[in-house]
């Protein structure tokens, strides 16, 4: 029964498979070799973005149209962490005490639920607060000095920082003087009343809602990032000397860690803000998400810069000499080699090993995550039917703004991954988010397993076409190998994604609606 009804299907993977050994079977086993892990390495980042979104859209029926730049921006803030430390030392407390006033937005609420203020006074002091916060923020904030970049001087810009950490010369500039501390506890005051005025918004909007507890979390977290900001603060010295003193390689797992965490609270964020109030209109989901990207895109070009500059690789990942290039991961890892021989074929640690092996931890991390726990059971109930599990009586809205967080997460992690590989430039995040498309519409929209299917799939046929563009593919009635050239590569990827979907409309994988 199963196999009847899943026959097209498998008739469509064995196609595929087909194709595939018939591709491998006319090269050299160095070439197919380098093919593959190429086309494995390219579908791991395009995996990487196509899983939040599958995951965003299988339980939220949200499409986000700024995945894509938050991809970008995650490779742009690894790479400053890995970069230049001072800045991410600098700014840093900065936003630990704007994150900790923004927190006890729940403090406030249960506050002003005791207070019982008249409709009336409620109409206007939210707003007194707000404008009294902006005021606090917008002069404070400016005076925060911070050790940076000038994009607009060349010898001062990002590609000359990058430049100087790759041939081992970086030498950082001369920090400014420190901040005061009374300038970080007036950001604090400013975010704290912002979070005042939120809350009175929250109360006109919910006249009559009853008195509850304060909730300790939001408050200890709060407190715990004031403090932590405030040690930042004064050990800012020894804390930018020590990012140095680790090396390459532990700053470069460093910055994976610390986009990863920004993309996941970028991403709460987000979802709270501008993703829950529109529920409801999908269309304005859409042209909200994609004014985002933009806007996330022109922040980029201020702050970096718009000309495309790489991300130099780790230490881990560029060592030549004795022992290299390696023949197994023994040697590998023993030698850092930048390259390791595979079948007589030369691969990039980086970019053919390390890469797939990080794509393939996710893939394995989340899968167990799914489908060994409890939030897991609830994310894959969420996706067969939202409406039952809030009848159940769990806290959908909370599972929404973590799964949200979950998939920026993974997006702003895969942006560090590619920008050693692709480089960096502001509209690396528009090329992956049609590529994680292409890969979702392959494998189906609301398939975890389809999005990594399908990035796969993505990554290999680019590759391949790639490669018969250089050694030529021989067909029948042509007196020479043809060629493909250049545009076929993307091209090749929309013609697969057209024809898979003409046999199975909800994707290799997709369920049916």
């Amino acid at each position: 029964m199963t196999l009847q009804k899943n026959r097209l299907q498998l008739i469509t993977l064995a196609v595929i498979g087909v194709l595939f050994l018939t591709a491998v079977q006319s090269m050299e086993p160095r070439d197919w070799v380098i093919t593959v892990m190429r086309g494995l390495s390219v579908g791991a980042i395009t995996f990487l973005v196509a899983a939040g979104l599958s995951l965003i859209f299988g339980l939220m029926d949200v499409l986000n149209l700024a995945h894509g730049e938050l991809f970008m921006l995650g490779a742009y803030v690894g790479w400053t962490v890995f970069v230049r430390p001072d800045t991410f030392v600098d700014v840093l407390p900065l936003l630990l005490l704007l994150a900790a006033g923004l927190l006890l937005t729940p403090l406030w609420e249960s506050l002003l639920a005791r207070l019982r203020l008249s409709s009336r006074l409620a109409r206007f002091w939210p707003w007194l607060a707000l404008g009294l916060s902006l005021a606090v923020l917008a002069t404070a904030v400016p005076r925060y000095s911070i050790s940076i970049w000038n994009p607009a001087v060349y010898t001062e810009s990002p590609i000359t920082y990058s430049l100087a950490l790759e041939q081992g010369r970086l030498v950082l500039p001369e920090a400014p003087a420190a901040n005061p501390l009374y300038l970080l506890l007036v950001i604090f005051l400013g975010m704290a009343l912002f979070a005042v005025a939120m809350a009175g918004f929250r109360q006109r909007r919910e006249l009559g809602m009853r008195p509850t507890a304060v909730a300790r979390r939001p408050l200890i977290f709060a407190i715990v990032l004031l403090v932590l900001g405030l040690l930042v603060h004064f050990g800012n010295d020894t804390l930018t000397a020590g990012l140095l003193n680790i090396g390459t390689t532990w700053r470069f797992f460093l910055a994976m860690a610390v986009a990863a965490l920004v993309g996941v609270v970028l991403g709460g964020v987000v979802e709270v803000t501008m993703i829950r109030p529109l529920y409801s209109r999908p269309i304005y989901q859409l042209m909200l998400t994609l004014g985002l990207g933009f806007i996330i895109i022109e922040v980029v070009r201020s702050i970096w810069g718009r000309p495309e500059f790489t991300m130099p690789r780790a230490a881990l990942f560029t060592g030549s000499g004795d022992g290299c290039p390696a023949t197994s991961l023994a040697d590998l890892l023993a030698h850092q080699c930048s390259t390791v021989i595979l079948f007589d074929g030369r691969l990039r640690a980086y970019n053919e090993i390390f890469i797939v092996l990080v794509g393939l931890i996710v893939l394995v991390s989340v899968w167990l995550v799914l489908q060994r726990t409890r939030i897991g059971m609830v994310i894959r109930a969420g996706v067969q039917d939202s409406e039952m599990v809030e009848a159940l009586g769990i806290n959908v809205r909370q599972v929404f703004t973590l799964v949200f967080a979950l998939g920026v997460g993974l997006a702003a992690m895969g942006g560090v991954l590619a920008a050693p590989s692709v480089g960096l430039s502001p509209d690396m995040g528009t090329r992956f988010l049609l590529l994680a498309l292409i890969a979702l519409a392959i494998g189906g929209l609301t398939s975890f397993p389809g999005a990594a299917a399908g990035a796969v799939l993505v990554g290999l046929l680019q590759q391949f076409i790639i490669k018969y563009g250089q050694i030529g593919i021989n067909l029948p009635f042509l007196a020479e190998p043809f060629k493909p050239s250049p545009p076929l590569v993307p091209a090749s990827v929309v013609l697969l994604m057209v024809i898979i979907l003409l046999v199975l409309p909800n994707g290799l994988f997709g369920r049916n609606e």
